[in-house]
């Protein structure tokens, strides 16, 4: 088990150093090449320790009977979040679908392999095993993972992504907790992510605008 210092250094380098690194364009702001690279990075990390066990990372395990609480959470949520955007920017209420439901389409598909998979890896497994000499499993782990998750999103310019994936990234952060399913806390994020999407929020996670 790696020292705290060094922990808290590797956790600084990691969730704080490259994502300024790409915001400033030191690093190329390429965030999937990057994600990619850094989860498997993680399973390779996760495989090697004998205190984890790698079957969690796919097991169903917990799905079943935290579902029905988890889908009424996020209704609430969800249409809230739904109704802000109505009132507050009613341009953007479908705008993706209104401009492209092909690629609306594509998004609902692939954002959940090829993005929500790797970020619950790397936020919610690797993070929670790896760091917890440093912030245990309770609340200060909430929130490190949270704003860790958070701050991953400067890359794209703008509070809105940050903000919202602050919040996210705390609600996925006791889903994964409360069930110690990974695969439960990533339908959680699919839900939120496609529906950001679908009422028209996704522009803010692929334009860099201002902070």
């Amino acid at each position: 088990m790696a020292k705290p210092v060094y922990l808290i250094l590797e956790f600084f380098l990691l969730f704080i150093g490259i994502p300024l690194l790409m915001f400033y364009r030191i690093l190329p702001n390429l965030p999937i090449p990057y994600l990619l690279v850094v989860a498997l990075a993680a399973v390779a990390f996760l495989r090697r320790d004998r205190t984890f066990d790698t079957d969690t990372l796919l097991a169903t395990r917990g799905v079943a009977t935290n579902l029905p609480l988890l889908l009424l959470r996020d209704v609430v949520f969800l249409i809230f979040l739904a109704m802000a955007v109505r009132i507050f920017a009613p341009q953007l209420l479908f705008s993706l679908i209104k401009r492209s439901v092909g690629l609306w389409a594509l998004i609902m598909v692939f954002y959940p392999l090829v993005s929500v998979y790797p970020q619950e890896l790397l936020y919610r497994a690797f993070f929670f095993h790896r760091y917890r000499p440093v912030f245990g499993t309770g609340w200060p782990m909430f929130i490190a993972s949270a704003c860790a998750f958070g701050f991953a999103h400067v890359i794209f310019g703008n509070w809105i992504a940050m903000a919202l994936c602050g919040i996210g990234g705390l609600l996925f952060a006791l889903t994964y907790q409360n069930s110690g399913s990974l695969l439960l806390t990533c339908i959680d994020h699919a839900l939120f992510g496609n529906f950001l999407f679908t009422i028209g929020l996704g522009q803010f996670f692929y334009h860099r605008g201002h902070l």
